[in-house]
């Protein structure tokens, strides 16, 4: 990549972490006009919290009234909804039932409508159980009454926040990875960053580093309002053959805790069922136990009775940087020039794009605004539109099970922002996440790769989380 700012340059701003968040925010202070370099520890974006979610653009039918999360949900919802087609991001308007399964639950549905209607969320209303029939056959007899959210989305998880930092690349953004954040001073005008890729200067700091944002401000600024507490999610994917058995995404009765399990299609053609909500210490690994995933596949079963016997494709895991307050952690602090983003939790890819727009009305800086963005498109990886293996000139299919092309593998390697590992890689294209996980294609894709990602795959890896 040609860099547009030369190694000396004072940036505006330096953005800690490439979750979705960091890639939307150096997206809106790209655009506004910034010079941004986004830092980043780990090999690739979206090696943290991001990696591992529901792929949901929710309306913020649920979120509390008045919040600045709901602010950041519904800001975000709209911006996607218009940016997508020119940035080639798929979107599949599925709708969304909140299914009660018992007396209790069924109960706290009218205050559910109640709370979407005071979140200008108009359109819900209440289904009796003929209804729920009607519009899911193959859901469960005992599905007493649900709230019906007609405006909810699946997006792709990953493609998105891709395509966000490539706008931004493509308006003179930095992006240097393998880049942690090792020390830091502030002078009273800017700050100087310590990592392995170099000195960074820049005016501002906007703390996004999510599972570890606590700790870079303790570590930078002596201490940290916030405390960060892991959360762990294990989710279960079915065959593709499943996803046939759902068209609303079932949601249910939330609990003071969580919001629980979900059963959604994913634009990928599979069906997904999560997250698990499990507190835990370790920031770095989201692990994965038989009992907990045959829980998750039992709680399907009992939800969607055809699932029995279903295959199982995938089971993963990821962590959602939850904090000791449920709310958002946004807050400036305009004498030390620094923005906090922290505790972002499930909401954050839909929210991502509109906290990126509140953060900046938060900054001090002024800018002369992009006139005439340039819109950089990402490949189309979602089942419902055309892949890339339907166009012809592909070369060969590499990845069988989720027809991933050699012509898609190398254009993602020689990309403006390539992957850095093979999860990278995975995210970019696909390959080795159907149903054999890599058992077959996995050294056809190591050799593609071979001496083009900064961690290399070895084809023992292929069955690593994505």
């Amino acid at each position: 990549m040609t860099e547009k700012y030369p190694n000396n340059v004072i940036f505006d701003v330096a953005i800690v972490g490439s979750g979705v968040v960091g890639c939307a925010m150096a997206r809106r202070f790209a655009l506004e006009g910034a010079k941004v370099v986004l830092l980043e520890k780990s090999s690739d974006i979206l090696s943290g919290a991001s990696k591992g979610n529901s792929a949901i653009l929710h309306t913020g039918f649920d979120a509390p009234t008045g919040s600045v999360e709901l602010a950041c949900m519904q800001a975000g919802y709209r911006e996607y909804l218009e940016i997508h087609p020119r940035l080639n991001l798929p979107l599949l308007k599925t709708g969304a039932m909140v299914v009660a399964w018992n007396a209790e639950d069924a109960a706290k549905l009218p205050a559910i409508l109640a709370q979407a209607q005071a979140n200008g969320v108009s359109n819900v209303r209440l289904l009796d159980s003929a209804e729920i029939r009607r519009l899911e056959p193959h859901l469960a007899q005992n599905a007493l009454a649900a709230v019906q959210v007609p405006d909810e989305h699946l997006i792709d998880p990953w493609s998105a926040p891709l395509a966000y930092l490539q706008q931004a690349m493509a308006h003179g953004a930095q992006v240097r990875r393998q880049a942690e954040v090792q020390a830091g001073k502030f002078d009273g005008e800017r700050w100087t960053l310590l990592t392995p890729q170099g000195t960074v200067n820049a005016r501002y700091v906007i703390n996004c580093a999510g599972l570890f944002g606590d700790r870079l401000e303790e570590q930078l600024l002596g201490h940290s309002d916030f405390r960060i507490m892991p959360r762990k999610g294990q989710f279960v994917v079915f065959d593709k053959a499943a996803a046939r058995l759902l068209g609303n995404i079932v949601l249910p009765v939330p609990n003071e805790r969580t919001k629980g399990i979900v059963l959604t299609r994913t634009v990928y053609g599979n069906l997904l069922v999560g997250p698990t909500a499990e507190e835990q210490d370790d920031r770095d690994h989201a692990g994965l136990d038989s009992a907990t995933l045959q829980s998750l596949i039992d709680a399907a079963v009992e939800r969607i009775p055809q699932l029995a016997g279903m295959p199982v494709t995938a089971t993963y895991a990821g962590l959602r940087p939850a904090s000791e307050k449920k709310e958002y952690r946004i807050q400036a602090d305009a004498k030390r020039h620094w923005i906090t983003v922290g505790g972002i939790r499930s909401t954050g890819l839909t929210a991502a794009l509109g906290i990126a727009r509140h953060v900046f009305s938060l900054y001090q800086g002024q800018h002369v605004p992009v006139a005439e963005p340039i819109w950089p498109q990402v490949p189309n990886l979602a089942e419902h539109l055309p892949r890339d293996y339907l166009q012809p000139g592909y070369g060969e299919i590499v990845c069988h099970c989720e027809m991933v092309t050699r012509r898609e593998i190398q254009a993602a390697l020689a990309s403006r922002l390539p992957p850095g590992d093979f999860g990278g890689l995975k995210r970019r294209t696909r390959a080795c996440m159907g149903r054999c996980q890599g058992f077959y294609c996995g050294a056809q894709v190591a050799e593609l790769s071979a001496d083009a990602l900064a961690t290399p795959l070895a084809t023992g890896r292929c069955h690593e989380s994505q």
